[in-house]
Parts: structure tokens; sequence; C-alpha cells
């Protein structure tokens, strides 16, 4: 499966999204570990105690900071500072097409390799938990649900699911059925047999 993502990654030719005049960026990293027969991502699981979206799954990352020199820099140290994996650590591959949240903020995706037995320390200010899920977990798309999010002027939608307890939905469950799908090819959509909700705004888990 690594040698698949390397040589999908490879050939897509993704490069690497730098800054740009976009005023208000982010960038997030999906780590998966160094598993051959099944590669596991890295997610957390964001503090109680924190104002705004408490307790929501989010991928390792957060918002560009003025001495970041790149959306890349801005997800390594992010993720050092959340779990404490150093930039070092990280095999980058590739930069996946940037989300718009509903704050405006533009988020860009890095795929990235970690060693499988790299030792994951949560920043307490941040998280409550750092977590390993299967990336055939993902494949299987044994949702709960499909969130349909409507908006004046779009719609889209994202699958929620529950991993041993935590859900994972919004625009973390987003970025990462659009990475599958691009990568592995899982064909993961809307139809599902999975019931629907119908939500005003897209869940935003890094504004």
């Amino acid at each position: 499966m690594l040698k698949q993502l390397r040589e999908k990654l490879t050939c897509r030719d993704l490069g690497v999204e730098e800054l740009d005049a976009f005023p208000n960026q982010a960038a997030v990293l999906i780590a998966l570990t160094a598993k051959a027969s099944d590669p596991e991502i890295l997610l957390t699981k964001r503090a109680e105690h924190l104002s705004t979206h408490s307790g929501e799954v989010s991928l390792p990352g957060g918002k560009w900071e003025y001495g970041d020199k790149s959306l890349l820099q801005t997800a390594l140290r992010e993720t050092e500072e959340e779990i404490g994996i150093q930039p070092s650590s990280v095999e980058v591959l590739a930069a996946l097409q940037p989300r718009r949240t509903r704050y405006d903020i533009k988020v860009t995706p890095f795929v990235g390799i970690v060693p499988e037995d790299v030792v994951l320390t949560p920043n307490p200010g941040e998280l409550d938990v750092v977590f390993r899920v299967p990336v055939s977990f993902f494949l299987a798309d044994q949702r709960i649900r499909t969130d349909l999010y409507r908006r004046p002027e779009l719609e889209f939608w994202a699958p929620a699911y529950d991993f041993e307890g935590f859900e994972i939905w919004g625009l973390t469950a987003g970025i990462l059925v659009s990475f599958f799908n691009q990568v592995f090819e899982a064909g993961i959509g809307m139809e599902s047999s999975a019931p629907v909700r119908v939500l005003g705004e897209y869940s935003d888990t890094h504004d």
C-alpha cells in the first residue's frame, strides 16, 4: 500500500503548495505510519477545555504564522507542537488540493509517512489524545451518516465515521476521503445506505 501511495503521488506530480496572496491560510498533515500491510492515519482529539471545536477529531496542523516560510513548514511545525513528531521524521510526499472553510480559511493538506514506531506525545494544552486509524477502516466506508452542507452558492457533503468511540466528520473526513479517492481510487461517494444529516454550514476544525 505504501508503494502504491508513493507511485500515485509521484505520477500525479502534486507538487508542494506554497504561500500565495490568499490572506488566511492553514496546513494539515495526513501522516501515515510506515506499516506495509495496512498503514495508519494519525488523528487527534482536541482538548475539551478549548473554547472552539472542543473534543472534535482533527488532523494535526493549524494556521500559518509569519515565521513560517511555507505552508509545508506550517504543517510540520504544528505537527511537532501538537503530537511531538519532529519534521526530520516525516517523509513528505506531496501537497493535495486546498480546501476552503466556512471562515474562508484556505487549508492545504500535505501527505507524509512517519515511522511505524514513532513516539506520539499529545500537547495537553491543545489535545486530549492522539490515535491511529488503519487506512483499511476508511476504505471499507462503513460510515455512520452522510453530512450534507448547504450554502446559498453551493452544496457539498462529507461522510461521518465512528472509530472506537471517536467521531470523524466535517473538514477532517472530507480531506481524508478526497485523499483516498485520489490515491487509492477508493470510489467513496455521497451515495450510501447511511442516514443523511443536512447542515447549513461546513464544520471547520482548524479555524
